[in-house]
Order: C-alpha cells, then sequence, then structure tokens
C-alpha cells in the first residue's frame, strides 16, 4: 500500500477550518497581503500593455477599452472572489490547501481504480503545471517592473537582465528566513503598493468617470459580439490579471482562509480595479499610453520611485508562487510522489510555513534561465497564461469531485456552478493553446517533464514496494519460530528497527538475523505513518503494542506538514511505559541498492530515471533526524 493510499483513507474531517496559523486577524492579513496577493498585485504592470500591443493587438478605441476592462473586472469577480476565495478554498485540508491535497480530498472516496488514475493524473499535471508557474512567475514579474527603466531612460536597456538576474538572487538567498519573516517584511510595502494603485487609478478615473460604465458587463459580451474570433485571442492576454490565483490557495496553509478572504475583499480587489480602469481612463485620454499604461499613469516626477516600488512589489510577487512551491513540495514527498529532500520549519506557531532548500536552489536557476533564454515580459506573457489556465481547469475539475463527495452538495447545484466556471477557464486555456509557438511551449514541456518525474517516481516506489513485501517474513511467523529455535544470545540493550508502515518485519532486521543469530534484549519496529491533517498533538501521536520476545510495535503518526524526529519519538514512548535511552539504542536502518533488472519492471526510460532520482534521494537518517553516531545500515539490492 502506498503512502498516498493511506493519506486518502484516513481522512477524518476534510475541510475544517479550526487549523489556522494562530495570531490576531489583522497581522495574519498584513502578512497575506506581503506574500499571497503579491503576483495577482502586481499583473497591472503588463496586463493592459500586452492586451494592446503584440501580434494580437486590440485596437485601443473607445469600444474596445471598456469591452477589456469589463473582460478583466468580471473575470477577477468570477475566477478569483467566486471560484477561488469562496468556493475552492472551502477545499481545504484542516487549514492546508494546494493541488496535492485536493487531489487526495477527490480521491476519498472515488474506489474504482480506473477514476483514480485519472483524477491522480490530472493532479500530477497540474502540480506541474504550478511549478512550471513558480519558475515563470518571478522571471516575468521582476523584468517587467525593471524594464520600467527602458521608459524612464531608453538607454539603460542593456542593463535591465542584469539588474533582475541580481534582484532574483538576493530575493531567493532571502527564502531561508522563512515565509513569517518575509511576510511581516513585505506586509508593509505591499499595503503602500496597493494604496499607491488605488491612488493612482482613482486619480485618472475622476477625470474620466465614463471609463466606470465597463462595471456593466454587457460591454464585454458587445466587445465579443463585435470582434468575434479576435475577441477570443484577446483573453490569452486578460488571463494575465489572473495570475496568482493559484497561488493564493497553495498558500493557505501559512495564513488561514479568513484572512486571506478579508484582505482581497476590504483591500486587493478595490484596488486592482480601480488601478485598471485608470490606465484605461489614461488610454482613452492618450491612446499613445498603450506603450506602458501602468508607468504613464504616473507623473514623470514620480517614474523612478515607481519604478523602485514596482521592483520591489514585483520580488514579493515571486513570494506567492515561492512559498506555494515549498507547501506544494512537502505535500508530495510526504505522499511519495518525489524523493526527500531536506524540509526546514521555518515556524513554530504556523505549520505551514516550511522551507526546502533544494528546491529554492533548483527554482533559482531555472529562473535565471528562463530569464536569460526569453529576455522581455513581453515574450514570456505568452508562456505565462498556458500555466496558469492549464492549473486553473484541472483545480476546477477536481473542485467539483470534492464538492460532490466532501460536501454533499446537490449534483445539480454543484454541476451548475463547475459548468459555468468550466466555461470561463475553458475560454482562457483555449486562447492560451493558441500562443504555443510565441512561448507556450515552455510550461507544456516543464509539465510534462515533472510529471514525467513524479509518475516514474510513484510508479518505482511500488515496485520496490512490492520488492519488499515478497522478501519481507510475517513477524507473526517470526516471533513463532524464536519459540521453537530461540537466538543464540540476546544482546542488551535497545534496538530500534525502521518499518514501512506496509511491511509486517523490517528487511533489516531479518538480514541481522540471518546473519547474526543473536537479538537485542528489546527490539522496537518503529512506524511513522503520515496523515491527512497538517500536524498532530503529542497526545495522539503514540500507539504502542507489546509484543512476545521483548518486540515492541511503535506507530509514530505525523501530519503531513510535519517532518518526524525520531529521538522526540523516543521520548514520547516514555509516557506509554517504554522507556528508551535514545543516547544507547542502536537504530537499524535498511539501504536498499538498486540495479538494472533483465526482465526489469519499468520501462528502460523509468528505470534509469527512477535510479537516478533514488541515489539522489535524501538519507532517511538525516530526513528522520535519526542520531547518526547510532546508526546501523544494513544493505541489500533489489532488480528493478
Amino acid at each position: 500500500m502506498s503512502l498516498l493510499t493511506t493519506y486518502e483513507k484516513e481522512i477524518m474531517s476534510a475541510q475544517s477550518n479550526n487549523h489556522e496559523p494562530s495570531g490576531g486577524v489583522l497581522a495574519l492579513m498584513l502578512g497575506a497581503i506581503g506574500v499571497v496577493y503579491g503576483d495577482v498585485g502586481t499583473s497591472p504592470l503588463y496586463t493592459m500593455k500586452e492586451i494592446f500591443n503584440g501580434p494580437h493587438a486590440v485596437a485601443a478605441t473607445p469600444d474596445n477599452v471598456l469591452g477589456i476592462l469589463s473582460l478583466i473586472f468580471w473575470s477577477l469577480i468570477l475566477v478569483i472572489s467566486i471560484k477561488y476565495v469562496l468556493f475552492v478554498m472551502r477545499a481545504n485540508n484542516r487549514g492546508e490547501g494546494g493541488i496535492m491535497a485536493l487531489m487526495a480530498l477527490a480521491l476519498r472516496h472515488r474506489n474504482q481504480q480506473r477514476q483514480r488514475n485519472i483524477i491522480i493524473a490530472l493532479g500530477l499535471f497540474g502540480t506541474a503545471l504550478f511549478y512550471g508557474d513558480g519558475i515563470i512567475t518571478p522571471a516575468i514579474s521582476v523584468l517587467s517592473a525593471v524594464e520600467g527603466l527602458q521608459v524612464a531612460a531608453p538607454a539603460l536597456q542593456p542593463y535591465v537582465l542584469p539588474i533582475t538576474i541580481i534582484v532574483l538572487i538576493v530575493l531567493f538567498m532571502f527564502q531561508s528566513k522563512g515565509t513569517e519573516k518575509v511576510g511581516l517584511l513585505f506586509g508593509p510595502i505591499m499595503m503602500v503598493w496597493f494604496g499607491v494603485l488605488a491612488l493612482l487609478g482613482g486619480l485618472s478615473v475622476s477625470q474620466n468617470p465614463g471609463v466606470l460604465e465597463a462595471l456593466n458587463p454587457i460591454y464585454g459580451l458587445h466587445f465579443f459580439l463585435g470582434h468575434g474570433w479576435h475577441a477570443f485571442i484577446a483573453l490569452g492576454a486578460v488571463v494575465l490579471a489572473l495570475t496568482g490565483a493559484e497561488a493564493l490557495y497553495a498558500d493557505m496553509g501559512h495564513f488561514g482562509k479568513r484572512p486571506i478572504q478579508l484582505a482581497w475583499f476590504s483591500m486587493i480587489l478595490p484596488a486592482l480595479a480601480l488601478n485598471y480602469f485608470g490606465q484605461g481612463a489614461l488610454i482613452l485620454r492618450d491612446p499613445t499610453a498603450i506603450l506602458n499604461p501602468f508607468y504613464l499613469l504616473a507623473p514623470s516626477w514620480a517614474m523612478y520611485p515607481m519604478i523602485g516600488l514596482a521592483t520591489c512589489a514585483t520580488v514579493i510577487a515571486s513570494q506567492a508562487v515561492i512559498s506555494g512551491a515549498f507547501s506544494i513540495t512537502s505535500q508530495a514527498m510526504q505522499m511519495d510522489y518525489i524523493p526527500r529532500m531536506q524540509r526546514v520549519h521555518t515556524s513554530t506557531e504556523a505549520i505551514g510555513q516550511i522551507y526546502v532548500p533544494t528546491m529554492n536552489r533548483t527554482l533559482l536557476v531555472l529562473v535565471i534561465c528562463t530569464v536569460l533564454g526569453f529576455g522581455s515580459s513581453g515574450n514570456l506573457a505568452a508562456a505565462y497564461g498556458l500555466a496558469v489556465t492549464g492549473t486553473m481547469m484541472i483545480t476546477t475539475l477536481l473542485t467539483l469531485i470534492v464538492a460532490l463527495d466532501s460536501w454533499q452538495w446537490r449534483p445539480s447545484t454543484a454541476y451548475s456552478l463547475v459548468a459555468v466556471l468550466l466555461v470561463i477557464d475553458g475560454a482562457f486555456l483555449g486562447a492560451n493553446l493558441l500562443k504555443i509557438p510565441q512561448g507556450g511551449w515552455f510550461p507544456l514541456v516543464v509539465g510534462g517533464l515533472l510529471f514525467l518525474l513524479m509518475s516514474t517516481w510513484r510508479r518505482g516506489r511500488e515496485v520496490l514496494t512490492y520488492h519488499l513485501q515478497k522478501a519481507s517474513m510475517s513477524l507473526t511467523g517470526f516471533i513463532s519460530r524464536l519459540n521453537a529455535h530461540p537466538p543464540l544470545a540476546r544482546v542488551p540493550g535497545t534496538a530500534v528497527y525502521m518499518s514501512a508502515r506496509n511491511l509486517s518485519m523490517p528487511h533489516a532486521l531479518q538480514v541481522n538475523y540471518a546473519h547474526n543469530q543473536v537479538l537485542h534484549e528489546r527490539i522496537v519496529l518503529l512506524t511513522i505513518a503520515t496523515e491527512d491533517v497538517p500536524a498532530i498533538s503529542d497526545g495522539e501521536r503514540i500507539n504502542l503494542d507489546a509484543l512476545e520476545h521483548g518486540f515492541y510495535r511503535v506507530t509514530a503518526r505525523h501530519g503531513f506538514m510535519e517532518t518526524p524526529n525520531v529521538p522526540k519519538i523516543i521520548k514520547l514512548c516514555r509516557a506509554l511505559g517504554l522507556d528508551i535511552d535514545s543516547a544507547s539504542a542502536s537504530f537499524f536502518i535498511g539501504r536498499e541498492t538498486l540495479i538494472p533488472s533483465d526482465k526489469p519492471d519499468l520501462n528502460p526510460l523509468q528505470e534509469k530515471i527512477f535510479l537516478v532520482m533514488f541515489r539522489n534521494a535524501s538519507s532517511p537518517i538525516q530526513f528522520f533526524k535519526v542520531p547518526p553516531e547510532r546508526v546501523v545500515e544494513l544493505g541489500v539490492q533489489f532488480e528493478v
């Protein structure tokens, strides 16, 4: 049985909202503004510019401007406000969000293998696209801000890429400080940012209040009726206003659902709407402003301060997807879709605030390569939309399953709402598919490669588990044999054997006894089980069974956002009557060495990929915090 199956089967109370981070709502709102909304909050930098420029530019006529503004406003309402903030964020697992948790919730009541395979495939590809978004977002956000230098002084254009790369390096170096500190630092800056967005937009709207007529959705409808195919293509740029919606959901565990919702409706949505309408009003007054309507909203004396503020804001925008990538990576590790990596909890109160060094370094390298490869935010815009819309559609489909199975919604209600959302998602996705030759291929390639890696790791782990089960002995049978054939000697002390949940007896114990014919006086079979909840209290963590011949089976339950700590588990056993001194106990860990087989269980490509991933996975000694000086590793070879 895979770890994911356990994760799904034991969901006790999905969508409970009582496990959100502690702290005042205002403080959490400030942190959410500083981290969660950075991405969608910087979309005004490039959205209107991309719509009215480029190969499929919309002509800057009054009717077109009002139609585009109507599409942007109602997209923010329907996709972010209704779909994500009110609908999708209900699908949280004790406060945790993200497409991996959503996939597990969708699998909860689905027992048919075909249905499960489809859900898993959707979840994995959505996760892969989210990682693609995590690569593109920092690149396009910081590039679009630094490109403001070209507006202020065209001679500075050669310095755009070097400055962008320096800013990105500083951002990724700061990740080890933790989301809480990042949020407290970035929150006030983003408060200023959204205030400036609203101020500049409001001043422009006051000069041309007629632009507010675009609040009427009829203008968006008229735009479609009047432009047909060209209007459909324009959706590929309109979707840029929605970037960051998926990161909003993935970051839910960092700050909680309620602070994120309050921040959106009280500050973020009004500021974004005012700024977009302000840019539209500027274009109506001066059609040449389409070259960069965001920066041209500001007076000339404020140009350089705006570039500085925008650069800070776009750095912060990248934080949303980076934090989301850490959360998704943590869940994927626990659900056994990627190899183990070092994971650092950066908060003692909010279990969802984590830092994954390997993922941080990998993202930095890929983001820099993306910046150098595409060279400008305009070139990246085509790649950006496809990653966003693909993940959005998958999220809608998985949330429908959760609504039907877990929330017990009436099918008519669930299907009606989701049908509307799928029409919107499908329109945005279809418009972005047309941009594959211009750069839309990039997230598809990234997503395809990551999907291959995750699905290969899952399949490889299933094969390895099968071989371990096949080679393992029944614990009951082993103890019965000890009655008939006692060991040559019982060594003083305690031996702790790490045991997989789906194996009756650790392979390391079999190997040790077969070679030495001796056993320790006390043998503890330690199994670490991952449950569906983010965290479990210490009082509920340990389950202890005393067996014959000094054997004890200990099951330590952990939440999917917790990192197991073996010495801490050993201490918790004392309350149940099993007193173990971790400083003197011996910890036995099996180390499997995989070799290619003449009759492989995996195809040749999967075999090569899995062997590389397996050899580079983090050591269980490091991952489970086992005292390295007390570890005995026993190796065994398996063919795959």
